[in-house]
């Protein structure tokens, strides 16, 4: 016969197990927990892009602004933030007066996030607006995303608590490419070609700096700047070149400056090497052609063939738009400011800036930090050589079957260099 308290014990143990069981059930049948909602879900966040669109730049201007709005479809939908991003065109004929204007249009409509990169001339006018408009205009301030300019001066003399660039400067590229340069030695009489404004006389300043440093036995043997976007024959340029026996040209020009240069010193016949800053920017693949592979470099942040998602983002752009997308910074900016206004839980342009100083960041190349000193994005530069396309390199700008191969690259504590930058921040 079963004792009463045996019974009361298997009950017990019954009763438990079947609470136990029940638990189990309920807790497969609960519904899974939701993702955590995206701290600024919906908000819009307007990018007033301030660059030309009419004039001799007008094909960089419009390639680029197309970046701009192809990229913040793509950010829309997938970032951090949860927030939704509108670039509006403003042409600003690549003059620093018509820039102001646009800023005060941008900032009369609300927008309170500015970019632009073509003209340093133009970033330094802006750089100052900036400054005073924020001083007077406390809780209405502007945030300035610099995405191509790269006088030194930006994060050095005139740094700005509101000002972040997201190219890498002259003298920084001039560091990579003097390093590289020092293995060229057939290379012994250089010329200084640049565009007659801040750009191109750092160029000329800073390339005379690091090769005395780094190759002393070079001989200068030239030296010239001109009118920016202005002139349309470089041939009388050409044959000063030539005539000077430089082997090779230094040259900053952009756009139709590089394009047009080029273009004169195939028809010249000028067999020298090109060490250059915009090689892949419009214009300029087509006006190169076959002729001068293996003799055209640039040094940049990014090339063609990268790889990562830049391979299917660059393929996309093409597609959609019959054209080469280039100016690479326009997705550190989306990655950037997306988790900056994340990490803020805030839109607002002082706390971004807060949250973007210090900024360590994924992009297509690895992890990339946003130095607090002086708003200068740390990244990796890399050489790179004009030659036809092949299997490993195969993306060929303006159908031109030639392409950029990378041949040396710079890590970011190797390409980077210092700041004097003293920053003034709000409430200092």
């Amino acid at each position: 016969m079963t004792s009463p308290l045996r019974l009361l014990s298997r009950r017990t143990l019954a009763l438990a197990a079947g609470l136990a069981l029940a638990g189990v059930a309920f807790a497969q049948t609960k519904p899974a927990p939701k993702p955590a909602a995206k701290p600024l879900n919906g908000q819009v966040v307007k990018i007033a892009w301030i660059d030309p669109l009419s004039g001799l730049m007008a094909p960089v201007g419009t390639n680029q602004l197309r970046s701009f709005q192809f990229f913040a479809e793509k950010f829309s939908a997938s970032n951090p933030a949860g927030v939704k991003f509108e670039v509006i065109g403003l042409d600003n004929k690549l003059s620093p007066t018509e820039s102001l204007n646009a800023l005060k249009a941008a900032m009369d409509q609300g927008v309170r996030y500015i970019t632009q990169g073509n003209g340093s001339s133009v970033a330094l006018a802006l750089v100052d607006a900036v400054n005073k408009h924020n001083e007077r205009n406390p809780g209405n301030e502007v945030l300035y995303l610099n995405h191509s300019a790269v006088d030194p001066d930006l994060t050095n003399s005139k740094c700005s608590y509101w000002h972040f660039r997201y190219d890498a400067d002259t003298s920084m590229k001039m560091e990579a490419l003097s390093s590289f340069m020092q293995d060229q030695k057939d290379v012994q009489k250089i010329y200084l070609l640049n565009q007659n404004y801040s750009h191109g006389m750092q160029v000329a300043a800073y390339a005379k700096e690091t090769l005395k440093r780094k190759r002393p036995d070079i001989q200068i043997v030239g030296e010239d700047l001109h009118p920016l976007a202005q002139v349309r024959d470089f041939a009388p340029y050409i044959a000063k070149i030539k005539a000077s026996g430089a082997d090779a040209v230094i040259t900053g020009n952009w756009g139709s400056d590089l394009a047009l240069l080029v273009k004169a010193a195939n028809e010249g016949g000028y067999n020298g090497k090109f060490f250059t800053y915009y090689t892949g920017v419009t214009g300029t693949p087509t006006a190169l052609g076959t002729g001068p592979a293996g003799r055209v470099f640039q040094v940049a942040y990014s090339h063609y063939n990268v790889g990562g998602p830049l391979t299917a983002w660059m393929k996309e752009y093409n597609d959609k738009f019959g054209d080469d997308f280039y100016t690479a910074s326009v997705i550190r900016i989306f990655e950037s400011l997306g988790q900056a206004m994340a990490n803020a839980k805030s839109t607002d342009p002082v706390k971004v800036a807060a949250a973007l100083e210090g900024l360590k960041f994924q992009s297509f190349n690895g992890e990339l930090e946003m130095r607090k000193a002086d708003h200068q994005l740390q990244q990796p530069l890399y050489v790179t050589v004009w030659q036809k396309a092949d299997a490993k390199h195969p993306y060929s700008p303006e159908k031109t079957g030639m392409t950029l191969v990378p041949v040396k690259e710079f890590p970011p504590y190797v390409s980077s260099t210092p700041t004097s930058c003293q920053m003034k921040r709000p409430g200092a």
